[in-house]
């Protein structure tokens, strides 16, 4: 039995699949569904759990590259909050870039994860190292 890191199994095999330079999608609870990409559901209720908190445990058992994010972000949220998203990608360059176009990358993911965030934009594409 697993007792530590990631314990969802869907998640797990998702992470072991994606190789170099794939895509992951980690998503607030109004992120649209692409019917071509598999999709793991993880919200329970508003804000439970968090994109932040689900790009923790990934970047906890798996390494990226890069990371993107919706250039609105930094518009609707406090200097503290981008700090603390910041903070979880530590030495990763991320980039910002308008939202349409951060959805332009979301069909060629290997898949999108789904939590309960309420925070707009708070959208995350990482790309494994």
């Amino acid at each position: 039995m697993i007792r530590s890191g990631i314990l969802n199994p869907q998640l797990r095999s998702m992470l072991a699949r994606t190789r170099h330079t794939n895509t992951l999608v980690i998503a607030d609870r109004g992120f649209p569904f692409w019917p071509e990409i598999e999709t793991i559901d993880l919200s329970l209720v508003d804000d439970v759990p968090t994109v932040s908190q689900v790009v923790a445990a990934v970047l906890a058992e798996w390494q990226a590259g890069s990371v993107w994010m919706a250039e609105e972000f930094r518009q609707h949220h406090a200097a503290a909050e981008q700090q603390r998203f910041a903070a979880l990608f530590e030495s990763v360059p991320c980039a910002f870039e308008p939202h349409a176009d951060f959805k332009l990358r979301v069909p060629r993911a290997i898949g999108l994860i789904r939590t309960g965030d309420t925070r707009p934009y708070a959208n995350v594409i990482l790309e494994s190292a």
